[in-house]
């Protein structure tokens, strides 16, 4: 297993323009955790352009890129972009890595 980051680049009027797709994005955010692979989500505060972070555990980078492909905010223009890594994680309870 590997962890991933999704990261979205929101539009500048993203808490408008979500309200109508929220639900939808929490349903299918809360469906991919229930798989096991959402680990955890979220907005960036707003000291900076809206950016939303979303953590997988997964094989592959599949995973986070099958959930964007189909997330409501990035169907309907909330998240304008979307890039996903390869997050190494060595330190701490979850991390993944050994370090040495």
């Amino acid at each position: 297993m590997k962890h991933f980051l999704l990261l979205y680049d929101f539009h500048p009027d993203f808490m408008t323009l979500r309200a109508p797709h929220r639900a939808a994005h929490l349903a299918h955010a809360r469906a991919a955790a229930a798989r096991g692979e959402l680990v955890l989500g979220g907005a960036l505060d707003a000291n900076g352009p809206p950016m939303g972070v979303l953590l997988f555990k997964a094989e592959s980078a599949a995973a986070p890129e099958a959930f964007a492909a189909a997330d409501p905010y990035v169907t309907h223009g909330v998240a304008r972009s979307w890039r996903v890594r390869e997050w190494t994680t060595v330190i701490g309870p979850d991390a993944l890595t050994a370090a040495p």
